[in-house]
Order: structure tokens, then C-alpha cells, then sequence
């Protein structure tokens, strides 16, 4: 017997499902967002889209945008005492309602 495998996609099976009309690839608009530095963003993970995804446990979180990489943006998250740096597409990000 091997070893239990506790990999990227471990016990995410609800949050990378959707709901039955909600099924398929997203609109391009939610491919070409465009934020600003400085923006509040929602990681909100977009299940048919796995570039890029961000870890589950980012997942409903609130982020600061600090720049740019490619077509990605830098968002900072606070999570206990540190600020952890990811890079995810604009897919996966939400406009957080202040």
C-alpha cells in the first residue's frame, strides 16, 4: 500500500463545483477584466480553469492588487500574521463591494 496522496486539488470538490446551468467555460469578458492598484478583489476560483488557479484555502478571501504580471495581477492577501503574494488571472477574481 502506497502512501495517501494529499495533493493541490485535495477535499476541493465543492468549491470546484458548479451548479447545473452554470456549467461550461465563462464569458471573455471575465477573461479581460481589468483592476487598478490598489483594488479590493474576492478570490473566487472558476472551476473550468485551471491555469492560474489559486489554492483552496485563498478561496472567498479579500485581496489587495499590486501590480501586473503578464495578463495576471499580483494580488497580496493577509492571512494570520503574514501577506502571502499570488498571482492569479482575472478569472478568478471578483470586485469586492466596499
Amino acid at each position: 500500500m502506497g502512501r495517501r496522496s494529499f495533493g493541490f486539488l485535495y477535499k476541493s470538490r465543492s468549491f470546484l463545483s458548479k451548479a447545473p446551468r452554470e456549467r461550461g467555460r465563462p464569458s471573455p469578458a471575465k477573461y479581460l477584466r481589468e483592476f487598478n492598484v490598489r483594488d479590493k478583489v474576492v478570490i473566487d476560483a472558476e472551476p473550468s480553469e485551471r491555469r492560474s488557479m489559486p489554492h483552496r484555502r485563498y478561496q472567498g478571501k479579500i485581496g489587495v492588487i499590486t501590480g501586473k504580471r503578464g495578463h495576471a495581477y499580483l494580488v497580496d492577501i493577509k492571512l494570520g500574521n503574514k501577506i502571502k503574494h499570488l498571482i492569479v488571472l482575472p478569472v478568478h477574481l471578483k470586485k469586492h463591494k466596499d
